[in-house]
């Protein structure tokens, strides 16, 4: 088991810094699959991200699926990547397979608040 360092804050070498993301324990990881949150739901909760859960309906913003709206199927967090309904693609046998999207490139535009944990971290900040 690999430990990471309690005295890292930051680095410029990006060489350490993909090093910190790789060996990061998954209570770190949490803070790596946030998403920012559309114009409505950031007026409301008064946040500007949230780590993204299956069940939230995110819409991506960057690559080759971009402008696609979708419910998230899984979230990897090893990888750090997300799986979304309507990002697929083929493979040569003719399956079709989700594709791993980075949470950096999505914007969630409906959150799922079931999670009684979730929901009080959200209204955290509208009670101020």
């Amino acid at each position: 088991m690999k430990k990471i360092s309690l005295h890292w804050k930051s680095s410029r070498n990006p060489r350490k810094q993909r090093k910190y993301v790789k060996n990061a324990p998954l209570h770190l990881r949490k803070k790596f699959i946030s998403c920012n949150l559309s114009e409505e739901i950031r007026k409301l909760y008064k946040k500007k991200n949230v780590p993204v859960i299956k069940g939230d309906k995110v819409k991506i913003m960057r690559g080759q699926f971009k402008k696609i709206a979708g419910v998230v199927n899984k979230v990897d967090m090893h990888n750090i990547r997300v799986y979304v309904e309507g990002a697929e693609i083929v493979r040569k046998d003719g399956t079709k397979r989700f594709y791993p999207i980075h949470p950096s490139n999505l914007q969630i535009i409906e959150l799922k608040t079931d999670d009684k944990k979730r929901r009080a971290m959200l209204e955290r900040n509208v009670k101020k």
